[in-house]
């Protein structure tokens, strides 16, 4: 006889309802961190906005996928767990990648301007 074990994991959950609440929390979070380190000067208030805008996204994102892993896991459904916690993991690397090459764009828009003015003389 197989053993199946069945952990309990309570009602099922909204998903979208702990997006939601993942994302105010890791905002709430992220804005008073950033907000220091942006009075203390060692970030730009877009860095610190960028910074929180992307952690606030990717909080929403993990809390999501644990919820319906959660909800995958109270069913019993091993392979639906793996593939909510992937596609989280998924998620936050994406949202990682792209905040990247957006920092990156904003740098090289901000260096081309700088060259222009120098150029110009002003």
């Amino acid at each position: 006889m197989a053993n199946n074990v069945v952990i309990d994991t309570g009602d099922a959950r909204s998903v979208t309802g702990h997006i939601i609440s993942g994302a105010l929390a890791a905002g709430a979070v992220a804005g008073a961190l950033n907000y220091n380190r942006y009075v203390k000067k060692e970030l730009t208030k877009q860095q610190a906005i960028s910074n929180s805008v992307k952690l606030t996204t990717q909080g929403g994102i993990a809390t999501g996928s644990a919820i319906a892993a959660a909800n995958y896991l109270g069913q019993n459904n091993l392979l639906g767990m793996i593939s909510a916690v992937s596609l989280g993991a998924m998620g936050v690397y994406a949202v990682e990648k792209l905040s990247e090459k957006l920092e990156e764009r904003y740098l090289e828009a901000e260096n081309e301007e700088t060259e222009l003015i120098e150029e110009s003389g002003e």
